[in-house]
């Protein structure tokens, strides 16, 4: 299977494990670690295989993939340590699927057909066999494996925090 073929087939499977987590059908922890483990180990195999040996085709979109991984990680991370059933799960998987789709509509409209142009199909195809292989290597270890610690909490965060606590205040002084 060549390269880009292997990453649109990944991004269905990252589609329809986000659709499962978004209607809720099973259980929301299993699916959240296949989700988890599967998006780790595609930016792996984009980042470390992908994106290098493409790198030429369109430079600008490359650097634009990298920061779009990085958004789509913290999303993913703080999306982890958010039990189901709080409020913000939801918005979450929201935010997290929306990022993720744009990301995969530029790969696919415009990144991949420009790669189809100038590389040719025995190279896809090779570069397509070694990024199979390492999906499967980063897929067994897991999304902690190929991805940092950290960057879970952010300002917003706060904010969230201190305005339920306000709320929550208030609730008290209206009931007293």
């Amino acid at each position: 299977m060549n390269a880009t073929s292997l990453l649109e087939d990944q991004h269905r499977v990252i589609e329809a494990l986000l659709a499962q987590l978004e209607s809720f059908s099973g259980h929301p922890a299993a699916i959240l670690g296949a989700l988890a483990n599967n998006l780790g180990a595609h930016m792996a195999i984009e980042q470390d295989l992908f994106y290098p040996a493409i790198a030429a085709v369109d430079e600008e979109l490359i650097h634009e993939s990298y920061e779009e991984h990085a958004l789509v990680e913290v999303a993913l991370k703080r999306l982890m340590i958010t039990d189901p059933t709080e409020p913000a799960f939801k918005a979450r998987v929201s935010a997290l699927k929306e990022l993720l789709a744009h990301h995969v509509m530029e790969e696919e409209e415009q990144l991949f057909p420009q790669v189809e142009e100038a590389i040719s199909e025995e190279l896809l195809q090779t570069l397509g066999k070694a990024m199979k292989a390492r999906f499967r290597e980063a897929l067994e270890t897991g999304c902690d494996a190929v991805t940092p610690k950290g960057v879970t909490k952010t300002s917003a965060d706060l904010a969230q925090k201190a305005l339920a606590k306000r709320a929550a205040k208030k609730d008290k002084s209206i009931t007293a």
